[in-house]
């Protein structure tokens, strides 16, 4: 485990840590609710970032990993994103305050100073519509061993049964926001390795929350491809495109010997894997009274399932393929379509 401390003084800005995979909805925007905070207590997550925030398009971010141009580039290489709960001995900067709606969107960049010695060393974000944290600038924090119990890595075989699965519908019917992120860089990963061709997926909640973007996304007809959930607890298949989960602490990728692999976040992974989603049915007109149920009914959505389109577009734009005039034409097609619902 590590804390963070100030360059400038030493003195200490957060709690224990252990670092964790960065989630797909880090740099997710949605609404003008408040979301809650992007990681949990205790872990922290480095975000490789593409510039620095509200950054216009410069030719060298290619060089950074970033191969489409770019409205905005948005995150200093290497900030370190902890939860808010997390931070200590910080102070906010008056001068840093405007400009948001609810709370800060990070858009003047550092907004917190080390309490000891005032110097900026972290941005909070927790305006309306962003997931909550507090990015530490990598120039003015550094790590310091501490000990502690150290976080165990959970094994592949475990996975199951700690990341049970998060639903995909929330309260009163809405599709889950992480799911929303996670499938979105799950598409682009999946159209790259489509090659353009048709991809047939299983049917189901998989072919609920892709089949419809694949079907408005790629052209029809053969030749074709077929996709299918691969991982720990899963038969082997055969198939040309295998879907396996990424861990949620390291990040890496189930290691799979197919033509094509995907990954997907592991907790919406394990919840496609191994949840029944087949609804019940009321057997009979007339139940009795003593043997009636009294479990709520599922919650199902009130809406199709659509992409996080901004998620979409910025892992397309990091993926070397993107370069690709048929993979190209896509990302023109969703960008260009921002407002209409390029997933519809």
């Amino acid at each position: 485990m590590v804390v963070f401390a100030c360059t400038g003084c030493g003195a200490v800005l957060t709690a224990r840590v252990s670092q964790v995979a960065l989630p797909d909805h880090a740099g997710q925007k949605y609404g003008h609710d408040l979301l809650p905070a992007l990681l949990e207590p205790g872990t922290y997550a480095v975000d490789p970032g593409d510039g620095h925030p509200w950054q216009p398009w410069e030719v060298e971010a290619e060089g950074r990993g970033v191969f489409r141009q770019m409205y905005t580039l948005s995150g200093a290489p290497g900030r370190i994103g902890v939860a808010p709960g997390d931070v200590r001995r910080t102070m906010f900067i008056p001068e840093r305050y405007g400009g948001c709606c609810c709370g800060w969107d990070g858009r003047y960049g550092p907004n917190l100073a080390c309490a000891a010695c005032e110097c900026p060393v972290a941005t909070r974000v927790d305006d309306c519509g962003f997931w909550q944290v507090v990015w530490l600038d990598p120039g003015a924090v550094r790590p310091v061993a501490v000990d502690g119990p150290a976080c165990r890595v959970v094994g592949w075989e475990e996975l199951r049964e700690v990341h049970p699965g998060i639903p995909p519908i929330e309260q009163p019917g809405w599709w889950s926001l992480e799911w929303m992120a996670a499938i979105a860089v799950a598409l682009a990963h999946l159209l790259a390795v489509s090659g353009g061709k048709r991809v047939i997926v299983p049917d189901g909640l998989v072919a609920e929350v892709l089949r419809r973007a694949l079907d408005t996304l790629l052209p029809p007809g053969p030749p074709e491809q077929r996709l299918a959930l691969t991982g720990p607890g899963l038969s082997a298949e055969i198939t040309n495109i295998a879907m396996v989960p990424r861990h949620p602490q390291t990040g890496e990728v189930w290691p799979c010997s197919g033509e094509a692999v995907v990954p997907l976040a592991a907790d919406v992974w394990t919840y496609l894997a191994f949840n029944d989603d087949r609804q019940l049915a009321q057997a009979a007109a007339r139940m009795p009274a003593d043997v009636r149920r009294d479990d709520s009914p599922p919650l199902l959505p009130n809406s199709l399932f659509r992409p996080d389109w901004k998620v979409f577009l910025r892992t397309l734009e990091r993926l070397p393929l993107v370069g690709q005039p048929w993979l190209r034409e896509i990302y023109d097609r969703v960008k260009d379509r921002r407002y209409t619902g390029s997933f519809l």
